[in-house]
């Protein structure tokens, strides 16, 4: 008869587990506690998702108050003459079409003071003006200056070759011109209105302005030709260095003659409000996470102390203690990634929702999505890494017996 067989020590070596079965074995316990699993991943759900809104819902209005902010001229800039300089300072003709040259300038356009009175007719003061200004344009002014009409229309290629006008809000209403069709007298000709813009705020002059088309007011007003000042409008990282190259751009022979604004207040307020939300997604960020890897914590460590006859049979049938730590740690990272994925699904719908009933520009931050996926993966890790250990330092039989 053959006798019993005998293995030298250290010829039986453990099994590795392929990634196919250890994922398997992670889903064991989720699959089994279906209930607890799903109550757990909804705790991570709810912290991702408040993690996406309270990024998504923000941001979408920071969008919104960029827009607006925007819309105000962060990005303009102005170009005129330094006043009483002798000899007197004129802006070349040709200063618009320099100033476009320039790499970043988006846009610009420019008026010009004509130097004459607008009346309501020909029986009023000749030189009452009621502290209007009668300005020669360029067609191109309105987005030049984010600028709309109200009422009636803009010039075009024909009116701005005939006496007609178009209105800034505040002249109309000393005017008393409420439509299109109403008849002004500017210098000793009578000019017809064809539209009232809308309020400019970050442009008061405008608005106390009478606008004629730059080829009438050459032929009929006495125009020279020369702008008084250029609007422009350059990509807003690059505004500082347009405003330093545009004196020597528009004057070449005279830049220390002239002005050019410094970015609006708008500008600087944009920019703070930037700030102020990061600096807010992160704190919120934070705390959605934390909350959510305690709950995994929590779930797991109850899952180890119930499933102490489990671990004990395992390790009895030759499991390693790497394998235990294996299975109980994928399943607390599937456990985190089902309930980021969820909570990312729920977080961005209602972000969504929220953002289309204030109608507001729809954000959700591609880098707060993937970091907070990560942050939950990472907690998945974290949160399982305790109990993971717990349960593999358990002795086969202290488990078994439990």
């Amino acid at each position: 008869m053959t006798g019993p067989v005998r293995i030298a020590a250290g010829s039986v070596r453990p099994v590795r587990l392929a990634v196919s079965d250890l994922l398997a074995l992670g889903l064991l316990g989720l699959r089994t506690r279906k209930m607890r699993a799903a109550l757990s991943a909804l705790g991570i759900a709810i912290g991702m998702a408040t993690m996406i809104v309270v990024t998504g819902i923000p941001a979408s209005s920071q969008a919104q108050l960029m827009r607006e902010l925007s819309a105000l001229g962060t990005n303009m800039l102005e170009v005129r003459a330094l006043p009483d300089q002798q000899p007197p300072v004129r802006l070349p003709e040709e200063s618009v079409g320099m100033v476009q040259r320039i790499g970043p300038v988006t846009r610009a356009s420019a008026v010009a003071n004509t130097h004459t009175f607008v009346r309501r007719s020909d029986r009023t003061d000749a030189q009452d003006g009621s502290g209007l200004t009668v300005l020669a344009t360029r067609l191109d002014l309105l987005p030049a200056i984010n600028a709309r009409v109200a009422h009636g229309q803009w010039l075009n290629e024909a009116t701005s070759r005939f006496p007609a006008v178009v209105l800034g809000a505040v002249s109309a209403a000393r005017l008393g011109v409420t439509g299109s069709g109403q008849q002004l007298m500017i210098g000793d000709r009578w000019f017809t209105a064809v539209g009232i813009l809308a309020t400019t705020p970050l442009l008061p002059e405008i608005d106390r302005a009478v606008l004629v088309g730059w080829p009438v007011a050459r032929d009929l007003l006495g125009f020279d030709g020369h702008p008084t000042v250029l609007y422009v409008q350059s990509a807003e990282p690059s505004i500082e260095q347009v405003r330093a190259v545009l004196p020597e751009t528009v004057h070449p022979a005279r830049p220390a003659d002239v002005a050019v604004t410094r970015p609006s207040d708008a500008l600087a307020a944009k920019r703070a409000t930037e700030n102020a939300f990061s600096a807010l997604f992160l704190g919120l960020a934070a705390v959605a996470l934390l909350v959510g890897g305690i709950g995994v914590a929590n779930t797991m460590v109850i899952s180890v102390l119930e499933r102490r006859g489990e671990i004990g049979l395992r390790r009895a049938l030759g499991a390693t203690r790497g394998q235990i730590r294996g299975q109980f740690l994928t399943e607390a990272v599937t456990l985190s990634a089902l309930g980021g994925l969820a909570g990312t699904l729920l977080g961005a719908l209602a972000t969504l929702g929220y953002a289309a009933y204030h109608q507001w520009p729809p954000v959700i931050p591609l880098s707060s999505t993937l970091a907070g996926l990560g942050g939950a993966l990472l907690v998945g890790v974290v949160a399982g890494l305790y109990p993971s250990m717990r349960a593999a330092a358990l002795p086969p039989t202290t488990a078994l017996a439990l």
